[in-house]
């Protein structure tokens, strides 16, 4: 049985006073809006009066609720600006490692493609060349200076060939196999290398310290006629280096002679061209050639 919809409160006096309090406060707010209600009817501007001075009374709560109503919008936005910042710097570091990613592969491309480029411009330059390689390891610690080259026999890869790179000479041929070979460098004691002085032709030859740098002296002993900054070539003596080939820089004066840094480093050239050798070529010409200048015709 459903209870009646108006029950007492019962015998409890708190429960009593309630609800005697809950309607007066109700009778009481019905008879101010009548009466404000009349007011306004019969005398708009007392009513006008008393609407200015319940907004009055009421204004420091109105300042105090919109100060606090702006200050947590405030809050609100700040914190949803911190948040999204967080989101965009995650986003710009993402990306700037994207970048900087692609900026060193970009700068590696353009090293790698200015070897090329050299490499390029020696085979069209060079009808001697043999054939391009890797040198894919070179000693860093050893009485010897030795690197080895990715290409062999196979190749046409063959003993006592100059090996040379974009920036300079590199060494010659000591060992081959199939499909390796390996190269002295112009770093090593045993490597004796006839250059010159590229600004008057000074003859000089050049041994490895294996130290990484060269010792050069001129064929002429006596005091050392060499400065800081010289450029040495290979001057194309002894029959196996062509001219021309850049070799060194000379970085400091000796009593008879200079070191001198090659400018080819085998840990930083990755590509090195196999040459005929130089004198090998002329003798050829030479045994092609008649006395009398004429052209032997070769017998089939």
């Amino acid at each position: 049985m459903a209870p009646p919809p108006h029950r007492r409160p019962g015998f409890s006096r708190k429960a009593q006073y309630g609800l005697f309090v809950t309607y007066v406060v109700a009778i009481a707010g019905t008879i101010v809006a009548a009466l404000l209600l009349m007011i306004s009817v019969v005398d708009p501007a007392g009513f006008s009066a008393l609407r200015t001075f319940g907004s009055e009374i009421t204004a420091p709560v109105a300042r105090a609720v919109s100060v606090a109503r702006q200050s947590t919008q405030a809050l609100t936005r700040n914190f949803s600006a911190y948040i999204d910042a967080g989101s965009k710097n995650a986003t710009l570091e993402k990306e700037l490692k994207a970048n900087r990613s692609a900026l060193i592969e970009a700068r590696a491309l353009r090293v790698e493609n200015a070897r090329l480029r050299g490499l390029l411009n020696i085979s069209a330059n060079d009808p001697q060349q043999v054939a391009v390689g890797r040198l894919i390891s070179s000693t860093a610690s050893s009485t010897r200076r030795v690197a080895t080259l990715s290409i062999g026999r196979n190749f046409g890869v063959e003993r006592a060939q100059p090996v040379r790179g974009p920036a300079g000479l590199i060494g010659r041929v000591i060992e081959t196999g199939p499909t390796t070979a390996r190269v002295l460098l112009v770093t090593d004691s045993d490597n004796l290398v006839p250059v010159m002085r590229a600004s008057d032709g000074l003859p000089a030859f050049s041994a490895g310290l294996g130290n990484g740098l060269v010792l050069i002296k001129p064929l002429n002993l006596g005091e050392s006629p060499f400065k800081v900054g010289d450029i040495i070539i290979t001057s194309g003596n002894g029959g196996l280096y062509s001219a021309n080939i850049p070799f060194a820089r000379v970085i400091r004066k000796t009593s008879d002679g200079a070191l001198g840094l090659p400018f080819a480093d085998p840990a930083n050239t990755p590509y090195a061209v196999v040459m005929k050798p130089y004198m090998g070529a002329a003798r050829a010409e030479q045994q092609a050639i008649a006395p009398d200048g004429k052209t032997k015709e070769v017998a089939e």
